[in-house]
């Protein structure tokens, strides 16, 4: 059992609880998580950093969803087929997380950012303005290939996985912020419950850091949930490029100057 020094643990702790808070909000939430493991546990494997994270970020996720279900309206039959089809691909994405390095990414990663971020900067009314969602076929199909695309990429590797699940609900099915962070909250509980399935039986994960981190994400996913939907969708919208922006300067900092 790994030995790991109290003050580390506080620090993990920290972390953790200013990720639940993000992620619980717009997602992005694996940013503030994977480069603290990472960094404070480099002799570790990535899989073991990535199931350590995805302990601590599906506490979250499910206390954050918890609480958006009490106040959004989900369309449970919906919700439900875009769940198992993202459990599917994550669970292939964590399979394939144990056999490549998935850290080759983040040049692709970087650009999809960037793309959000413009995207989300030139159009203001995204995701504020209450209009007519995407209906019947085009809905179930855009979902599906959502939740399957993000799930894989969740499974392989996760920092961004909230704000691309969002961008993609406010900008393919027309949800308001709030709406689209309530079902991506629900859609990333389930792909880290799928990588956790398959990564914790294989011993890859850090128990006295993950169980720290664990109770830190959760209490800062509850305090986050409920300060974005008290605030309302043109808070997330502000938080969700702020932490777009962000992310891509860590990644555009990973692939350009970190050696």
């Amino acid at each position: 059992m790994l030995s790991v020094d109290i003050s580390l643990l506080i620090s993990m702790g920290i972390f953790a609880f200013m990720a639940g808070f993000v992620d619980s909000v717009v997602g992005g939430g694996g940013l503030i998580q994977m480069p603290a493991l990472l960094i404070a546990f480099p002799a570790e494997p990535l899989p073991s950093i990535v199931g350590t994270s995805k302990i601590s970020g599906f506490t979250g996720t499910t206390i954050a969803a918890i609480r958006y279900a009490k106040k959004v309206k989900i369309e449970i039959g919906f919700i439900l087929l875009i769940g198992v089809v993202t459990y599917m691909c994550a669970t292939l994405g964590s399979i394939i997380l144990t056999k490549i390095d998935a850290t080759k990414m983040k040049p692709a990663i970087l650009c999809i950012l960037i793309i959000i971020a413009i995207y989300t900067f030139l159009k203001k009314d995204i995701g504020n303005v209450v209009g007519s969602e995407v209906k019947s076929t085009k809905k179930w199909i855009f979902g599906l290939l959502l939740g399957g695309i993000i799930g894989f990429y969740d499974g392989i590797f996760g920092p961004g996985t909230g704000s691309f699940l969002v961008f993609g609900f406010v900008v393919l099915l027309n949800f308001e912020f709030v709406k689209a962070s309530a079902y991506a909250k629900i859609v990333n509980c389930i792909s880290n419950l799928a990588s956790l399935v398959y990564l914790m039986p294989k011993g890859f994960y850090l128990l006295e850091v993950a169980v720290v981190m664990a109770i830190a994400n959760g209490l800062g996913s509850n305090y986050g949930a409920k300060y974005a939907l008290a605030k309302g969708n043109e808070f997330v919208r502000k938080i969700f490029l702020i932490v777009v922006i962000i992310m891509i300067a860590r990644y555009g900092y990973d692939i350009f100057i970190a050696k």
